[in-house]
């Protein structure tokens, strides 16, 4: 092939893809997560598109035999009570103070926002609920992985539980640190996505996330939120603050 022709095919090649990528940007989804101008924002956006568009949402994480559990470290808050942690939030240290000591049998899960039935649930309420048992891969965003078995209660039956609304879009996940973040619906109600209480055969440790904790086993780990006090679903996205801080709120592997 002449280097004319090449040239040509390259850019032809290069045009479809910002074709393609300019449609599924537009079509995809009729909103998006803000990119604030940034360049790998918009790859960010770009990818989500391609992944939901061209992969299926249903398509399930590998799960593993007991006999392929690994030691977890815990990483970001450890306990958020600490005053010295990094993502130390001063008013839901001291609710969290509290409940930790009384061995959590008055934490509550709050369910609100876009939901016919919003609600509070004790850690009892979740436990008589039909639970889901896997055993996955932990993918940090720092280059490690590990392998643990995880119990709790799917997040579709919490969902289910409150009745979510049809214009709901997003559901936000606030915990007793500074941490938020959020999932789309397709995430959200993925059979593999988990409000865990039990880690390992045993309750959940407080290193990770006791109470409770999400986990999303078709994103990288820090979209799994510990110390879950709050559930918000919306019609509206909002930047939690990964985003701005120039984290990639879509991580899908």
């Amino acid at each position: 092939m002449s280097n004319d022709r090449l040239l040509l095919s390259r850019r032809a090649l290069i045009g479809g893809l910002a074709s393609t990528g300019g449609l599924l940007l537009a079509g995809c989804s009729d909103q998006q997560p803000p990119t604030y101008g940034n360049i790998l924002r918009m790859g960010d956006n770009l990818t989500y598109n391609l992944q939901r568009t061209l992969l299926s949402p249903m398509a399930l994480a590998r799960e593993f035999d007991r006999s392929d559990i690994t030691s977890m470290p815990a990483t970001g808050t450890y306990d958020p009570a600490r005053e010295d942690g990094d993502f130390y939030d001063r008013r839901g240290g001291k609710d969290y103070a509290i409940l930790r000591n009384r061995g959590f049998d008055h934490w509550r899960l709050q369910i609100d926002g876009h939901v016919e039935r919003p609600g509070s649930y004790s850690l009892a309420d979740l436990k008589r609920m039909a639970g889901r048992t896997q055993i996955t891969k932990h993918m940090c965003e720092e280059g490690w992985t590990a392998i643990a078995e995880w119990t709790g209660v799917p997040l579709r039956t919490m969902l289910e539980a409150v009745g979510i609304r049809p214009s709901a879009r997003f559901v936000e996940f606030h915990a007793f640190d500074q941490i938020a973040d959020s999932l789309d619906m397709i995430d959200a109600l993925h059979p593999q996505t988990i409000l865990a209480y039990g880690m390992n055969g045993r309750d959940l440790p407080i290193g990770h996330g006791a109470p409770l904790r999400l986990r999303v086993e078709r994103q990288i780990g820090y979209k799994s939120v510990k110390f879950l006090r709050r559930i918000f679903v919306t019609d509206v996205f909002r930047d939690l603050g990964d985003i701005r801080s120039g984290w990639a709120w879509y991580n899908g592997i």
